[in-house]
């Protein structure tokens, strides 16, 4: 069992927060990881930055801007990583588009991961047809390697990536790039349903999720929540991380709530 796989107990919804790596600075991404794991998180997911994030909404993509500006590049995010590490034991993993990892070299960066203590990767441009050299790479090196699925997935690409991702399966939320909204999807139900037939792998959901009842709405349908562009915001009004921590505190207790009055 891995170090994500063993998150998923049964009657616990995982929460899952994405930060970008080296925003505001390498440093600050170490206390950020901290707060969050203190307040409750089950997974952090580490985002590398990148010239051209096409999955990212307006925020998340402000913020790797300003990380490449200060010359953040996959070899700084794996330091951080490995910094992170040494203070908390929350299974981490990276957020990356593939052309990172095709320059750096994919053994060369999967072996790089598990030393900085990095548990997995998902690669948003990278769909299963053409993953199968990083697949082979990432089961060598212990690394699960974690496919999403939008809402306009076919049942066909549904049962290509129940059988070959590993950890969880990160179910996109609504067609679109991330970025925090007032709803949830009314599709997202019927999108779970359709995956949760094909697999019982743990499915996790992320994109547009701002607030705690989104939090809630979503743990009712999904074993874990994915919560990204909220948290850029709030790390970017206070940086303190008071506020962040307040909130992901109150989400954690949320879900904890919601789990013991057996309304998931």
């Amino acid at each position: 069992m891995s170090a994500i796989t063993s998150v998923f107990q049964p009657g616990r919804k995982a929460l899952i927060a994405y930060v970008t790596a080296g925003y505001p600075d390498a440093k600050a991404t170490v206390k950020i990881a901290a707060a969050l794991a203190e307040g409750g998180c089950d997974i952090i997911e580490l985002g590398i930055p990148f010239s051209d994030p096409m999955a990212d909404g307006a925020t998340i993509q402000k913020a790797s801007y300003q990380a490449l500006q200060k010359g953040i590049t996959p070899e700084v995010c794996l330091k951080i990583a490995a910094t992170i590490r040494e203070t908390i034991t929350t299974p981490m993993v990276f957020m990356t588009y593939y052309n990172p990892i095709l320059n750096y070299g994919l053994e060369a960066f999967c072996q790089s991961c598990v030393k900085a203590g990095v548990d997995g990767l998902i690669v948003p441009d990278l769909p299963p047809e053409e993953g199968l050299e990083l697949e082979k790479v990432t089961h060598k090196n212990n690394l699960d390697l974690i496919y999403l699925l939008a809402p306009t997935s076919t049942n066909e690409r549904i049962s290509t990536v129940a059988a070959r991702s590993r950890g969880f399966i990160y179910l996109v939320s609504l067609t679109g790039v991330t970025g925090a909204r007032n709803s949830l999807s009314p599709e997202l139900k019927g999108f779970v349903k359709r995956v949760r037939a094909k697999t019982d792998l743990p499915l996790c959901v992320g994109f547009g999720i701002s607030k705690i009842e989104h939090a809630m709405e979503t743990a009712a349908l999904a074993d874990g929540v994915i919560i990204g562009s909220k948290l850029i915001e709030l790390i970017e009004q206070d940086e303190s991380l008071t506020t962040l921590k307040s909130f992901i505190t109150s989400v954690r207790q949320a879900l904890n709530t919601q789990k013991k009055t057996g309304e998931v």
